[in-house]
């Protein structure tokens, strides 16, 4: 593991693809951490490739719309995969013998504005988990407090009782939104399958969605290395797809450099550097 003062200008020597995480590195959720437009622009006039991956819960679209009202334009990056875009793709093929055998009618647990994952797929949607064949889990909806799993005890216990699968479409546990931590899906889901439910994971740490991103990138892995900032998903999925990652010490890892370094140790993970922010 470098120095804790390796920057990204001294990374964008050795490397040509940069998979970018979006929720912690990039922004808070509500505005762009300071440097990351600048970093953005350097990397691409130094002829860089940036997609974005993230563990979203919703298509790439309204992910770029997001990044577009907090002026991060298109022009800053060459594309965007998410950990919904992964679901969805498999819910439309239905090759993969978990997908196949979910069936047709589905709960959806989570707000309005990730429906896209589903909406036009001509799946049925049912008005509560005894009533479907599968949950559909995007995290927390906007009717219940964003940061007590406990709220949706009720409805996971009647999935459970129901005997359904759960999809959870975003296997991260939490993130900053405004210097508040709110769960996600991975919470929720995390808390089934320990009351013995069955959970399909989609989304970083799988190696399996790193394959679209390098497609986007269009770069060697060996020339391509990944920010994030979680030990969980960010950093050994980059581990798993044998890629160099970076741990970024903006969002949900609040550590000293010393104390990530034990951190990565104890996990097992050796990110190239640690840093403080995505800047240049």
């Amino acid at each position: 593991m470098t120095a804790d003062t390796m920057s990204v200008e001294t990374l964008a020597h050795d490397h040509d693809g940069f998979i970018v995480d979006l929720w912690g590195v990039v922004h808070d959720g509500v505005r762009p951490y300071p440097g990351v437009p600048a970093c953005l622009r350097h990397l691409r006039e130094a002829g860089k490739r940036v997609v974005f991956l993230s563990n979203a819960p919703r298509r790439t679209a309204p992910v770029a719309a997001a990044l577009a009202a907090m002026d991060i334009g298109p022009e800053l990056y060459n594309g965007i995969m998410t950990s919904g875009e992964a679901v969805r793709a498999a819910l439309v093929s239905r090759t993969e013998p978990d997908f196949a055998a979910l069936g047709d009618r589905l709960f959806h647990l989570g707000p309005p504005r990730d429906r896209n994952l589903f909406d036009d797929l001509g799946l049925a949607e049912a008005d509560r988990p005894g009533a479907a064949d599968f949950l559909l889990n995007t995290g927390p909806d906007d009717l219940a407090p964003p940061d007590d799993p406990a709220a949706f005890d009720p409805l996971l216990r009647e999935a459970l009782g129901a005997g359904l699968p759960m999809v959870c479409a975003n296997p991260d546990l939490e993130v900053i939104r405004d210097g508040r931590r709110i769960i996600c899906a991975g919470t929720l889901a995390q808390r089934y399958a320990a009351w013995g439910g069955r959970v399909i994971w989609r989304g970083k740490p799988d190696p399996a969605v790193y394959r679209p991103t390098l497609d986007l990138l269009g770069t060697e892995p060996g020339r391509t290395i990944a920010f994030g900032d979680s030990l969980r998903t960010d950093i050994a999925g980059a581990k798993a797809a044998g890629i160099a990652s970076v741990l970024v010490l903006s969002g949900i890892h609040v550590a000293t450099p010393a104390e990530a370094r034990a951190d990565c140790a104890a996990a097992g993970l050796d990110p190239r550097a640690i840093i403080g922010g995505f800047r240049w």
